[in-house]
């Protein structure tokens, strides 16, 4: 009996993956674990491999085409065998004799369509009245195979609130609602925000094509940027805190941690690792900032996952350190190298990069004193890091050298308010300018 090669799910949120390349030919005699194609999320490459011995049997995938988990794309089987695969039945969920139990144990293929989107009766009728592209709502169904009603109401749930008038003004002048941010009640989309968005932009006359260096499509890595940083923009109510901290204190400290620990932890730590470890427990104290918004709630978070912004070829990228709070200095670093290492490798996990619950961006390498960075959504604040700098500062009436950084903390006004905010901040100014009360908190 042929065995089935299909793209594995590697994570929760990994719904697709491209076709990279086959690393075989259709109909060689391939090895079990033997690498047979490389496929790409938008967040890293890796290889799938062959689960058994025989010759493969590819089937109608080409690179370049976007295929959905769990999706079998090859089967390894006899020589004169050709590609073959079945359709699985969907899970059933609900009473076996029940009028919608009829429906939704349908097979899959009854039900797909030519573009191979599954999808039960029930979520097409409601996509089809709520006006909705089945294309952008994720599916639960059948492991993740197909969408079901209740995830086309979950997409209903995320999506802008606005106005009757609003929304039938955006359907007339193609208005996107994600992009439009809402001044009415509760956050709603008002007629007036959506008219904002027509005024007239005078037309620039287009560049000669001689002076285009470049031109690079806006996909992959940095057409989710775009398209995330936008939302974010667009949705929030940023409000941006700068404060000067004294660093001089965590310079010395850091200077001393490399001299007794590099040789044996293998690496120096950072100021990344230090600022990080001293981030986590203030987030801990202030839990109101390790939350987000959802479903017109907001929502405290009982884990610390910090998110360590990171530039790679293929763009921003965002580590994850779960339970940031509960590592040593020594564990932060150790797993925030691992997952740097494969996020500029393009190895990443997809689950290395989701889960975050708050952001940490640092510019300071490249001599930035101070920036405003963009929220990750859905969560309510991100911290800019900046350089060290050595600045003449007064100090008990008296001029001295010291080590100055400026910190950012950009926040969602919706989630928390300035006074808290600024508590917090304060707070991380004091870790920083007495780095020795992280033994006693």
């Amino acid at each position: 009996m042929a065995k089935e090669i299909y793209i594995p799910n590697l994570g929760q949120t990994m719904e697709q993956a491209t076709i990279a390349r086959w690393l075989v030919v259709n109909g060689t005699q391939v090895e079990e674990g033997q690498e047979i194609l490389e496929v790409e999320t938008d967040k890293s490459t890796f290889a799938v491999e062959a689960t058994a011995r025989g010759h493969l049997h590819i089937g109608p995938f080409k690179p370049g085409d976007v295929v959905p988990v769990l999706t079998v794309i090859a089967t390894i089987g006899k020589a004169d065998e050709k590609f073959s695969a079945k359709v699985a039945e969907p899970e059933k969920s609900v009473p076996e004799n029940s009028p919608i139990a009829i429906i939704e144990q349908l097979p899959i293929a009854a039900i797909a369509n030519e573009d191979q989107l599954f999808a039960s009766p029930r979520a097409r009728k409601l996509a089809s009245a709520k006006n909705i592209d089945l294309k952008f709502v994720v599916p639960t169904g059948d492991s993740g195979r197909r969408i079901i009603e209740c995830d086309v109401m979950a997409f209903l749930a995320q999506q802008p609130k606005a106005t009757p008038v609003a929304q039938k003004m955006a359907e007339e002048t193609g208005v996107d609602l994600c992009t439009v941010g809402g001044t009415g009640l509760g956050g709603k989309i008002t007629k007036a925000d959506v008219a904002r968005t027509q005024k007239p932009v005078a037309a620039s006359a287009p560049l000669p094509q001689a002076e285009i260096i470049e031109r690079a499509p806006l996909k992959g890595v940095r057409g989710i940027i775009a398209e995330r940083m936008a939302t974010s923009v667009h949705t929030t109510a940023r409000v941006t805190l700068l404060m000067e901290v004294d660093a001089t204190e965590l310079v010395t400290m850091r200077e001393r941690l490399k001299a007794r620990v590099a040789e044996e932890w293998g690496f120096a730590p950072g100021y990344n690792d230090l600022i990080a470890k001293i981030v986590a427990l203030a987030l801990r104290r202030f839990p109101y900032i390790n939350a987000r918004l959802a479903n017109e709630s907001i929502e405290q978070l009982a884990y610390i996952n910090l998110g360590m912004a990171t530039d790679t070829e293929r763009g921003l990228l965002v580590p994850v350190i779960r339970n940031a709070d509960t590592k040593s200095v020594r564990e932060f670093s150790a797993e925030f190298r691992s997952l740097i290492d494969r996020a500029r490798k393009g190895k990443s996990l997809p689950d290395d990069l989701t889960g975050g619950t708050f952001t940490i961006t640092n510019l300071g390498m490249f001599d930035i004193m101070a920036f405003t960075p963009v929220i990750n959504l859905p969560e309510a604040a991100i911290l800019g890091v900046g350089c060290i700098t050595s600045k003449p500062v007064v100090r008990d009436n008296q001029i001295v050298t010291r080590q100055i950084l400026m910190l950012s903390l950009v926040f969602d006004h919706r989630i928390v308010d300035g006074a808290p905010a600024a508590r917090f901040l304060q707070y991380i100014k004091q870790l920083i300018e007495e780095p020795y009360l992280l033994a006693v908190v």
